[in-house]
């Protein structure tokens, strides 16, 4: 059985390959049965992005929130999915947390 990094290379070939929408299906599926996987959460936030599913973006990226809570890139990257889902409020209070987190 392979393992999530394992799985998570394969995705990136997908994503590498021209196929970004199979990579997503490829990873959600790697993220279903392994919630923890922060990795795999972050470049779903950055991919799902890419293809204008801000909603599932949002979601992702505030799962990695949750993994790693003092880690201010996290909230950077939450801030940026919340922008281009048109949440201000939220993408602006993501960006004090993570300025916060630095100092």
């Amino acid at each position: 059985m392979e393992t999530r990094e394992e799985r998570y290379a394969e995705a990136e070939r997908l994503k590498d390959g021209g196929n970004l929408a199979a990579a997503v299906a490829y990873l959600e599926d790697v993220v279903s049965t392994d919630p923890t996987f922060d990795l795999a959460h972050s470049a779903l936030a950055a991919w799902c992005t890419r293809l204008e599913r801000h909603g599932d973006a949002v979601r992702h990226a505030r799962r990695v929130c949750e993994l790693k809570p003092l880690d201010p890139f996290s909230f950077t990257a939450l801030s940026v999915a919340c922008m281009r889902a048109g949440m201000i409020a939220e993408a602006e209070e993501a960006m004090a947390r993570s300025r916060g987190l630095q100092g």
